[in-house]
């Protein structure tokens, strides 16, 4: 059995949130979902749970950080093309994110950044399946 990744995340209006990845393409499985939380399908293997901020408190004793003023981490995946990544930085964008970085593009990998509603921050990325180009410099790290 591959090794499954469920990463959660805080929210203030759970309504809100599904409508925004409803408008990114993303599902919810209905059976992990109530008023509370939802969990958002990236794949056969990765979910991430949105939970509302009053139930995300309970699985810990430390405080939520502020997505919209420091940052907690940033979300990455990835798309098949360069076109996927500026469609998905579009829809974000159209549903209500904002901008977090200007497109990155290496010839190679390609990425776009954005923040959700709530400020965290999401990357979507396209890089090519042969790789880097031997004599090409390496991309920063993060």
């Amino acid at each position: 059995m591959a090794t499954q990744i469920y990463l959660n995340l805080p929210v203030k209006d759970l309504d809100r949130s599904v409508e925004f990845f409803t408008a990114l393409g993303f599902s919810f499985n209905p059976d992990f979902t109530d008023e509370n939380a939802t969990c958002m399908i990236i794949n056969d293997d990765a979910y991430v749970m949105l939970l509302v901020e009053g139930f995300f408190k309970t699985f810990t004793s430390k405080s939520i950080a502020d997505a919209t003023s420091s940052t907690e981490a940033i979300m990455a995946f990835s798309v098949d093309s360069r076109e996927g990544v500026d469609d998905m930085y579009r829809k974000a964008i159209a549903a209500g994110g904002a901008e977090s970085q200007p497109v990155q593009d290496y010839g190679f990998m390609y990425s776009h950044s954005f923040q959700d509603l709530d400020g965290h921050l999401w990357e979507v990325m396209w890089m090519d399946p042969a790789g880097p180009p031997a004599d090409a410099p390496a991309p920063p790290a993060g």
